[in-house]
């Protein structure tokens, strides 16, 4: 009893701190998150991390609140699930809020553009260093790298990140059909997941109910970055006269300049609709189905791992998705490294994230910050 207490804390512990250092969006968190987990406290193997990765990516939401989330049930059981998804999103829920109240008040954002600028070239480089050992254990064959790269070409085409984790491990259950029978792999108790959707039709006001219906759906069918995300709630509250576009961009902004999962920015559109209220139940609407998903998926995994077939489908999975991971640096790269300065900061970056192992991604990112700001001076 003690040491599942104590497990709890030390979750606790963790997801609270990444949740208040953790930008740059999921593949910046998830790097800092494999820092912590596998190669400073060792609570799960690499192999391991990256089948909760690619796992993760198949079910909608976002990543790196599914991965806390997994992580803080593979520490602590039901209690730890739940403990770390509260932590982690907390942090960036409160600051998104004040954000939020500060915006509604004043009708403007503060003035950070000057750390994010530093920020995002040496989140690029934490994102690296992470990906690196991942990649090395991801390629475990000749037809494991195949697939990496054409999913790394596609992706950098412009190709949907969910057709091409799905379609890298449909392609590799295909090759193991084809080379044999696999009698000795067992399938049993994999099941699909039926997405939960339900709509705020015109029966509703623009109310906390509403609210709460439009942010459910969307955590509940959502795949892909921030970007999808705006997309989303552009077609849900901008296109049906809830919110002005302008209030939107604003809380996508908020979001990506502020630690944690993006997510948050519907914390930040909940007040401007509802006021705390409405803030609260967007956040609850939109995380919700998360913790359900993660709740139903993290028992199958490794009975993945144990199947034939299945573990063929998920190592194609965690390949794909080292390389979208890639494909993400690349762009962020293209529209964050564009000068003297970002070049400084993301080589910098790079020297002390692959050079000094044992150093903390959290120290490089907010050096990165501090950079930024000095450097801007000039």
């Amino acid at each position: 009893m003690k040491g599942q207490k104590n497990n709890i804390t030390e979750v606790a512990k963790l997801f609270a701190r990444l949740g208040i250092i953790a930008f740059g969006g999921p593949a910046a968190h998830i790097a800092m998150m494999q820092d912590e987990v596998v190669k400073k406290k060792q609570w799960m193997s690499e192999q391991h991390f990256l089948d909760l990765v690619g796992a993760t990516n198949l079910i909608p939401g976002p990543n790196s609140t599914e991965m806390a989330i997994h992580i803080g049930h593979e520490k602590a059981g039901w209690k730890g699930l739940i403990m770390a998804g509260i932590c982690f999103i907390l942090p960036a829920v409160i600051i998104t809020a004040f954000f939020a109240w500060l915006y509604k008040t004043y009708g403007e954002l503060p003035q950070v553009y000057d750390f994010i600028y530093g920020i995002k070239p040496a989140i690029i480089a934490v994102i690296l260093a992470a990906v690196f050992p991942l990649a090395k254990r991801s390629v475990r064959s000749v037809t494991l790298a195949i697939i990496g790269i054409i999913v790394l070409a596609l992706s950098l085409a412009g190709w949907n990140e969910i057709y091409l984790l799905f379609g890298g491990g449909f392609i590799a259950l295909l090759l193991v059909a084809i080379r044999g029978p696999t009698s000795h792999s067992r399938i049993n108790g994999l099941f699909p997941f039926t997405l939960l959707q339900v709509s705020g039709d015109t029966f509703f006001s623009v109310n906390n109910m509403k609210l709460f219906l439009i942010f459910l759906k969307i955590g509940a069918i959502l795949y892909g970055s921030g970007y999808v995300l705006f997309a989303f709630l552009d077609t849900e509250l901008v296109a049906t006269g809830i919110l002005p576009r302008q209030q939107l961009i604003d809380a996508i902004a908020v979001g990506q300049f502020t630690p944690g999962p993006v997510f948050s920015s519907v914390t930040f559109i909940g007040y401007q609709v509802g006021g705390w209220t409405g803030a609260v139940v967007s956040t609850i609407g939109i995380f919700l189905p998360s913790f359900v998903f993660v709740a139903l998926l993290n028992p199958l995994v490794k009975r993945m791992r144990n199947s034939v077939l299945f573990a063929a489908f998920l190592d194609a999975v965690n390949v794909a998705s080292v390389a979208v991971i890639i494909s993400v640096c690349y762009a962020m790269g293209k529209e964050t490294i564009t000068d003297w300065r970002t070049v400084i900061i993301a080589i910098v970056s790079l020297v002390a994230t692959f050079g000094f192992r044992k150093i903390n991604s959290a120290v490089v990112v907010l050096g990165g910050a501090l950079a930024g700001y000095v450097l801007s001076l000039f």
